[in-house]
């Protein structure tokens, strides 16, 4: 639903979605537009997903359209630095949404980020194999030029590993999680029961991780730098002359770690007869670079790592939200995660 905006209306339908720094939001879209009187270029404020907007302008505007983005502290710094300096150093700055400026509310809790609207051009709409190549190809220079980079440590000072310890971290809090759920007295039988059903899932996991360990030592390879959310909706690609032009948006998961990560991500939102074709394209882009993936086999182990580290990441914050605010959602979430476990199959067909 959209939000018809005119004047000084802007400010005011911000703060009616009970939006903080609204007031610091407007001042910083006077300075991008040049313009003190908001009365002459706010036109429409459409709602995309949590805490990100669209903007719409009128098209004698130096820009038809912004995106609004609120953001932690500390997300918001990593989508600067992504933008500013790592992307940059790989020679890739051209290849996210351009950052217009950052802005914060009075109190510094929360920040907001102006960005160029990249517009609808998403693989999650339009997932033409030439837009798919492109994505694929931008992918793995993304990985091959950050592999053993020099701000490696820079990032994962400020991101994460998303590599084994990632997975260890996640199956043991989850684990730790579901276990005072099963003891907490006001939980209700449907939430215990799905409780014990998730656990009987992850502590196999355990017992087996020094089987996927030597996977990750023996097949995983060097550490990148990764987008950390390859879903198609935050890959953008359209034709430019003779080349595609894709850019990657929503950093807020970027990390580091083995390239099978993002790819893993990458490759399921694709249908399974698909994949192959991406697989091998991937495949071939690092070839030429003296790089090779695992086998088969060995890939699809470190796949269902990195998903079952997802699935457990969800399990933890899930127990985290019922065991300090009674959350009402968790037991859908649990069910949920559930199902997501009882629909795993292996990634590639061997």
């Amino acid at each position: 639903m959209s939000t018809a905006v005119g004047a000084r209306d802007l400010r005011d339908a911000l703060e009616g979605m009970e939006e903080p720094g609204a007031a610091e939001l407007v001042d910083a879209l006077k300075t991008i537009l040049r313009e003190d009187d908001p009365a002459l270029w706010a036109y429409e404020l459409v709602p995309l997903k949590h805490r990100v907007y669209r903007l719409r302008l009128g098209a004698s505007r130096t820009f038809d359209s912004l995106i609004l983005k609120r953001s932690e502290p500390s997300i918001a710094e990593v989508n600067r630095l992504v933008a500013e300096r790592w992307l940059p150093a790989l020679d890739l700055g051209g290849h996210c949404a351009p950052l217009l400026t950052t802005t914060a509310d009075r109190q510094g809790r929360w920040f907001w980020q102006i960005y160029e609207d990249l517009g609808e051009h998403t693989l999650e709409r339009d997932s033409e194999p030439a837009h798919v190549a492109g994505t694929i190809d931008l992918i793995a220079t993304l990985h091959l030029r950050g592999m053993g980079h020099a701000l490696l440590p820079e990032v994962r000072h400020h991101t994460k590993d998303l590599g084994l310890a990632f997975f260890i971290s996640n199956v043991n809090d989850s684990i730790r999680g579901l276990e005072e759920i099963g003891r907490d007295r006001t939980g209700s039988r449907e939430l215990h029961a799905l409780a014990d059903g998730l656990l009987a899932r992850l502590r196999p996991l355990v017992v087996d991780l020094s089987g996927r360990a030597e996977v990750f030592k023996r097949a995983a390879g060097p550490d990148t730098i990764l987008h950390g959310d390859l879903w198609r909706a935050n890959a953008f690609a359209r034709v430019s002359g003779e080349r595609v032009d894709v850019r990657l948006i929503d950093w807020d998961h970027v990390g580091v770690g083995p390239l099978t990560y993002d790819l893993s991500t990458f490759l399921l939102r694709f249908p399974p007869a698909e994949r192959s074709w991406i697989l091998h394209r991937y495949r071939d882009r690092l070839s030429v670079a003296g790089r090779a993936l695992p086998s088969e086999g060995d890939l699809n182990t470190l796949f269902e790592t990195a998903e079952y580290a997802r699935f457990a990441n969800r399990l933890s914050w899930a127990a985290m939200a019922w065991l300090h605010e009674g959350a009402g959602w968790v037991p859908i979430e649990l069910a949920e995660i559930e199902r997501w476990f009882e629909d795993w199959r292996p990634t590639l067909t061997e």
